[in-house]
């Protein structure tokens, strides 16, 4: 909760927002004494970044008055100095009233005519700030104690400050129930978590009620189909909490999530489109193993047929890239593939016959459902490629610790021609990686497509059946992933 207050002092970026018409209009006035004749920016907060609204020169006096017909869109706006210091403020539907402060004492400073729901903001965050300093001092010197009274005495102080601070909140709720200021205070509250039934012997009857019972009520305080959070500093926050690490991490689970904050922002359309680009975003770079089924999901429920406001063209490609991943996610049986295997004695034979090196028609074709093996390791790759020259001769060596436990892999090189041909003897013969399947095809890509190959390495993990049952993940990782396999076997 304090972090959050605290965060209202501590952006600096600048951009741009519309605002809503109200026949009313604004007028702000503004003293900064020690700022005559300077201009001052006024912008807004909206998720993690600043936008400017307008800019006020102030006069001979440091006064200045912005006034206009239109109202500006309620939320958390600043008022930024020359030397790019800043100071917050709400402006909620009333938004005629006066603030003077000076440049040295910012917020210390800062006073508010005609704005109860500000004034009662400011306090709450001085003591805030208070509290907060008392609690540093408090923490500096409990850590030199070895006296057990002592240091639950301190303890105590802390505790009390967080009482006095939540009351103080409730208050400040109270005051401005009518108001955004309330509304914004009581979403910086966490929410309240009982203690765990118990059973007649005390013990807890369900370890996850703390946890069930959190996830359930995290929006409670928090109304994010409010627009009005949008233009905060908290709401992705909150949003990324909620998705990142309260609810749990199985894409099944998320899509149903997904779904469910999608619905309710459908209530405004501003909110609908920060969630859907903010979710789509969030998994479409997911690097997470399965949570290209999330990407899919929402691509192809919620932003190809909802996302209005995206170009078509951007649309067009993400129901292509949707139609590509569709057959690779996890449980699905992976694409068959017709390959030119190269046997071992080819690679060491070109080490030094250059007319064998550069015959790119070697070998024997093999389908990988012919590959009879548990595991299946699926590996695209080429030898010029950086990161595949790390990572490949570390799979290699994985291998070989893997392949008398029923594992095999086909590897599969990228680059065609003879010139392609060249660079792959090389690399084999250099690390010595004989022992699998080395495969390619010299002069038709279309397997990238199938499979998706944008970058490389890529590599899939499949069961004995050809299902893919892991990818994304490095060497080390497959090792642990394909050896916890066999030892649920065993169970």
């Amino acid at each position: 909760m304090i972090r959050y207050l605290l965060l209202l002092f501590a952006f600096t970026a600048v951009g741009y927002t519309a605002r809503n018409a109200n026949s009313e209009g604004y007028k702000i006035k503004v003293r900064i004494p020690n700022l005559a004749n300077k201009e001052i920016i006024l912008g807004h907060h909206f998720a993690d970044k600043l936008y400017p609204d307008d800019t006020l020169k102030l006069d001979n006096n440091g006064f200045g008055i912005l006034n206009g017909n239109v109202k500006y869109p309620e939320g958390i706006y600043f008022f930024m100095t020359p030397s790019r210091n800043m100071f917050d403020f709400f402006l909620t539907d009333n938004q005629r009233f006066s603030l003077e402060t000076d440049t040295l004492h910012l917020i210390e400073e800062l006073k508010f005519e005609g704005s109860p729901e500000n004034t009662s903001a400011l306090e709450y965050l001085k003591l805030i700030n208070s509290k907060q300093k008392e609690v540093i001092d408090l923490q500096e010197k409990k850590k030199g104690l070895t006296n057990e009274n002592e240091i639950k005495r301190i303890d105590s102080q802390i505790d009390q400050f967080g009482k006095e601070i939540k009351e103080h909140a409730r208050s400040v709720i109270e005051k401005n129930q009518n108001n955004f200021v309330g509304k914004f205070i009581r979403a910086t509250q966490e929410i309240e978590i009982p203690e765990a039934p118990k059973d007649s012997e005390g013990k807890i009857i369900d370890p996850a009620f703390r946890y069930l019972f959190y996830a359930k009520h995290y929006f409670d305080n928090f109304d994010f189909t409010d627009a009005r959070f949008l233009r905060t500093p908290i709401y992705q926050e909150k949003i990324k909490k909620y998705i990142d690490k309260v609810i749990p991490q199985i894409p099944d689970s998320i899509n149903f999530e997904c779904d469910k904050l999608l619905s309710e922002a459908e209530k405004d359309t501003n909110v609908f489109r920060y969630m859907l680009i903010t979710l789509f975003n969030q998994y479409a770079t997911s690097t997470i193993m399965g949570f290209d089924a999330v990407y899919v999901h929402i691509a192809e429920n919620w932003y190809i047929p909802k996302a209005t406001f995206s170009d078509t063209a951007f649309i067009n490609q993400t129901a292509k890239t949707v139609q590509r991943l569709k057959p690779l996610l996890l449980g699905k049986p992976a694409p068959d593939l017709k390959m030119l295997w190269v046997p071992a004695e080819h690679f060491t034979e070109a080490k030094t016959d250059t007319v064998a090196r550069d015959n790119p028609h070697t070998g024997s074709f093999i389908n990988l459902y012919d590959i009879k093996a548990k595991y299946t390791i699926l590996a695209f790759w080429e030898s010029d490629c950086g990161h595949c020259k790390k990572s490949i001769p570390e799979l290699f060596e994985v291998y070989k610790r893997l392949k008398n436990k029923g594992v095999e892999v086909m590897a599969v090189h990228g680059l065609g021609g003879v010139e392609g041909k060249r660079k792959w003897i090389n690399f084999i013969n250099e690390h010595e990686m004989h022992d699998w399947l080395n495969v390619w095809n010299p002069y038709d890509f279309e397997y990238k497509k199938t499979y998706n190959i944008i970058s490389t390495p890529t590599i899939f993990i499949l069961d004995k059946d050809k299902k893919i049952i892991g990818k994304k993940l490095e060497p080390k990782q497959i090792e642990e992933f394909i050896n916890d396999l066999i030892s649920l076997e065993k169970k």
